[in-house]
């Protein structure tokens, strides 16, 4: 059952991945994430109570609460990260580093969470890590683009807290159930995007978002809610080492949509890269 909830966050997520990149044209990146978590934290505390779990809030330990906040935190790290690393490069150019994460997140689970490990679970990881590299190999001209290499610092950024919130999560989502512990890690996001906003001066800018973008960045926030909620549900049933590469088969579908959206073409290698990428994260979720 984890996998299905696997696919269903990876697919979420692709789209995410596009409406984030249409909706931050002309808007900053971190006003962006701002607003889209006030949409997640509204979309997580509906499935709440939806399911009737608000009440199991007061018997969370502190213990956990305390790695569902750092979850959080890494997790609103991350998002910043990404969000400017995908206003200063193209989708092709972010999302293979920001996959990267999968790779750290199957070392520390077979560390942290001594989580099993076999001669198939290493040759899929080297693959998804050849697989990576290959796409993260990009043509100069398309440097060229979006001006030097900026947005690799915020994708690498991005990466390396998603992988803490992977481990982080599993560990505070495993004695709560799952949409609430979404919501508890979504309401420890807003705090932190806001306070960044905050001490960036942007507050007004917030009135100033074109409706158009506006509309698109809202509809990213339900579909990362929708991802989130696939997410640690899949978490919660299956090995972290096989939900994160289920999870980051989303750039299939990223890569499509940026082809169809904005034009965004593969080269041999990195479509080589992606082939690799798919085929490890098959060999991981099967083994």
């Amino acid at each position: 059952m984890w996998l299905i909830y696997g696919l269903g966050s990876a697919f979420f997520a692709g789209v995410t991945s596009i409406l984030a990149k249409c909706g931050i044209r002309k808007t900053d990146s971190n006003v962006a994430t701002a607003v889209r978590t006030i949409v997640v934290l509204l979309f997580s505390w509906l499935m709440v109570f939806l399911t009737g779990s608000e009440s199991e809030i007061f018997s969370i330990d502190k213990g956990t609460m305390c790695f569902l906040i750092l979850s959080g935190a890494a997790t609103g790290a991350s998002w910043l990260c990404y969000f400017k690393a995908l206003q200063l490069g193209t989708v092709n150019q972010v999302v293979p580093i920001d996959k990267s994460s999968t790779v750290l997140t199957i070392l520390l689970a077979l560390i942290f969470l001594q989580e099993g490990v076999s001669l198939p679970k290493l040759l899929a990881a080297l693959t998804i890590g050849v697989g990576i590299f290959l796409m993260i190999e990009r043509k100069n001209e398309e440097e060229g683009k979006t001006g030097g290499k900026g947005w690799m610092i915020y994708a690498w950024g991005s990466a390396f807290f998603a992988s803490l919130t992977s481990i982080l999560g599993k560990i505070g989502i495993s004695g709560v159930e799952s949409n609430l512990g979404t919501a508890i890690r979504t309401g420890v996001v807003l705090v932190m995007a806001w306070l960044v906003v905050l001490a960036a001066g942007k507050v007004k800018e917030v009135k100033q978002i074109p409706g158009r973008e506006l509309g698109l960045i809202c509809c990213s926030g339900i579909a990362t809610g929708a991802s989130w909620l696939c997410y640690y549900r899949a978490l919660q049933l299956g090995p972290a080492s096989a939900v994160a590469p289920v999870d980051k088969l989303s750039i299939l579908v990223t890569t499509a949509f940026s082809y169809l959206v904005f034009g965004e073409r593969l080269s041999g290698r990195s479509a080589a890269g992606l082939a690799l990428l798919t085929a490890g994260t098959v060999l991981m979720a099967v083994v």
